[in-house]
C-alpha cells in the first residue's frame, strides 16, 4: 500500500530595507535615529542576519525629487553611495545577502560589473543588483548625457546593459588566476578578453576584476509594466512587487510566473518579493491602535496635501487637508512633484478612482492618502502576523516579502524576536542559514553558463 506524502510548506523568503525614498519612514518620532549615519545601516543589517533574513536592500535615486522647487521632505537628504554602504557592512556581517539599486541609464557596464564583482569577492558571495532605470530629463540634468534617451528605449538600454555585464562577469573563467611561480604565469593570457558590439554599448577589452563566489550576483528587478514583468521574466532572479494586498498579488504573481516558461525557465528561477511592513503587539488591539498612530505619523496634512498635488498637477494650498476633496479636475500635464515615478502616468484615473473610494467612505484628504498609500500591510500579536505572511505565501501572493520598517534602526526587532520563531514553528523558514552565498539563501540555481565556460576553459 503507497501512503501519500504530504508536500512541503512552502518556505517564505525574507529581506530587510532601510528606506531613503517615499513615506515610509517616520524620521520626526523621538524613537527614530538618524537615516544617514553608519551605525543605522549596521544595526538594521545585524538585526536582519540575526533573524536569518535573506539579504539587506538598499534604494536609491539619483536626484532629489522636488515638490514646487523645493526639496521633498519625504526623501532622506544625504544618504550613502549604495555600493560603498554595503562594502562596509560585508565588514560586520557573515551570511546576509547585500543588494543595491543601481541604475542602468546613467551608468556604464564596465564600472558597474567591477563594483558588483568586487562586491561579491568581498562579502564571499553575497552581492546583488536592483537593475533600475531612468525616464526623464529632470533627473537627466545631474549627468552629461541629460535627458537623452526615450523612455521606450529605457528596458532595451537596460537588458543590454544586464548583457554585457554578464559577458563581463564571464571573460573570466576558473582557473584563470594561475599564480603559477615555477611557470612564470600569473594569469591565463586569454583572461579577462571581452567584446560586446550592440545598439546602445560598442566595447571591446580586457575585464579587470574576476568575478565573486556566485559567478553573476543575483539580479533583481522592479518594474510594473508590460514590459518591466518581461524583462523580469527573461532576465532576473528577483522582483521587487508593489503588490501587498493579497488579490491583486495573487494576479501579479500568476502573471509574472506564466512568462518564465517562453524563457526555458522555471517558477522557481524567480522570487516574487512584495514591499510590506509589520505592526507587532502584544494583541490585534494594540497593534490596531499603534497602525493608527504609524499612519498618521507618515502622513501629515502636509504630506496628504502634496500626494494630491501631485496627482492634481495643481497647487492645492487652499484646501484643508481634513476637509473634502477638491472640486477641481486634474490638470494632467502639469507635474508639481518632480522625479517622483508614482504619480507620472494615469492621474486622471487616479483621481477619478480616490473621488469614488472619498465619496463611498466619506473620506477626508487625508483620510483618503492614508487609505490609499499609508496603512501597514501586518498588523496583529506575533502570531497573528506570522500566519497572515504564510498564508500570502501558501495561497501564491508572493515567495516572500521585503520589510521596510517605519523606525530607523530599530523597527525589525519584533519581527525578528517574535515574529520569525513562529514561522519556524511553522516550518516555513529557515532555523539557520545552509548555505553561504545569497543564491544559497534564495534556493536559486547556480550560474550554469559560466560554469560551462569554467568547464571548457579548463579542459
Amino acid at each position: 500500500m503507497s501512503t501519500r506524502r504530504t508536500p512541503p510548506a512552502r518556505q517564505v523568503h525574507l529581506a530587510a530595507q532601510l528606506p531613503g525614498i517615499h513615506n515610509v519612514t517616520v524620521w520626526s518620532d523621538p524613537r527614530s535615529g538618524s537615516q544617514i549615519a553608519i551605525d543605522s545601516f549596521v544595526r538594521l543589517a545585524q538585526t536582519a542576519e540575526r533573524g536569518k533574513f535573506d539579504f539587506f536592500f538598499l534604494a536609491e535615486g539619483l536626484r532629489l525629487r522636488e515638490h514646487r522647487g523645493r526639496i521633498y521632505d519625504l526623501d532622506i537628504a544625504g544618504r550613502p553611495e549604495n555600493l560603498t554602504m554595503l562594502g562596509a557592512l560585508a565588514a560586520v556581517t557573515t551570511r546576509l545577502g547585500l543588494a543595491a539599486t543601481v541604475n542602468a541609464t546613467f551608468n556604464e557596464p564596465y564600472e558597474v560589473a567591477r563594483r558588483f564583482a568586487t562586491l561579491d569577492r568581498l562579502s564571499g558571495g553575497r552581492a546583488a543588483w536592483n537593475v533600475v532605470t531612468s525616464y526623464d530629463a529632470f533627473t537627466g540634468e545631474n549627468f552629461r548625457r541629460g535627458g537623452f534617451l526615450p523612455e521606450a528605449d529605457r528596458y532595451t538600454r537596460a537588458a543590454e546593459f544586464l548583457a554585457v555585464a554578464r559577458t563581463l562577469w564571464d571573460s573570466w573563467a576558473d582557473g584563470d588566476l594561475r599564480a603559477d611561480a615555477a611557470a612564470g604565469a600569473f594569469v591565463r593570457a586569454g583572461a579577462g578578453r571581452f567584446a560586446h558590439h550592440g545598439h546602445h554599448f560598442d566595447i571591446a577589452g580586457r575585464f579587470s576584476t574576476p568575478p565573486g563566489p556566485q559567478g553573476h550576483p543575483v539580479v533583481i528587478q522592479s518594474g510594473e509594466s508590460d514590459a518591466g514583468r518581461e524583462f523580469a521574466a527573461s532576465d532576473a532572479d528577483v522582483i521587487f512587487s508593489r503588490h501587498n494586498q493579497l488579490g491583486a498579488a495573487q494576479a501579479f504573481y500568476r502573471d509574472v510566473k506564466r512568462r518564465l516558461a517562453r524563457y526555458g525557465r522555471a517558477p522557481d528561477d524567480l522570487k516574487i518579493l512584495p514591499t510590506a511592513n509589520a505592526v507587532v503587539a502584544d494583541t490585534d488591539e494594540e497593534a490596531a491602535a499603534y497602525a493608527e498612530e504609524i499612519a498618521r505619523e507618515l502622513v501629515s496634512p502636509g504630506t496628504a496635501l502634496a500626494h494630491l498635488e501631485a496627482v492634481w498637477g495643481r497647487d492645492l494650498s487652499a484646501y484643508d487637508p481634513d476637509g473634502p476633496l477638491p472640486d477641481v479636475e486634474p490638470e494632467d500635464e502639469a507635474h508639481f512633484l518632480k522625479g517622483h515615478s508614482v504619480f507620472r502616468k494615469g492621474r486622471a484615473e487616479t483621481a477619478r478612482r480616490w473621488r469614488e473610494l472619498a465619496a463611498e467612505r466619506d473620506l477626508s484628504i487625508r483620510e483618503l492618502v492614508i487609505e490609499v498609500g499609508g496603512r501597514p500591510t501586518f498588523v496583529g500579536s506575533p502570531r497573528t502576523v506570522a500566519d497572515a505572511i504564510d498564508h500570502f505565501v501558501r495561497t501564491e501572493g508572493a515567495d516572500g516579502f521585503v520589510l521596510v520598517p517605519h523606525l530607523i534602526p530599530g523597527g525589525l526587532d519584533d519581527v525578528v524576536d517574535r515574529v520569525v520563531p513562529l514561522l519556524q514553528e511553522k516550518g516555513v523558514f529557515r532555523e539557520d542559514y545552509t548555505g553561504t552565498t545569497l543564491r544559497d539563501h534564495l534556493g536559486l540555481s547556480p550560474n550554469y553558463e559560466n560554469e560551462e565556460e569554467e568547464k571548457e576553459s579548463t579542459a
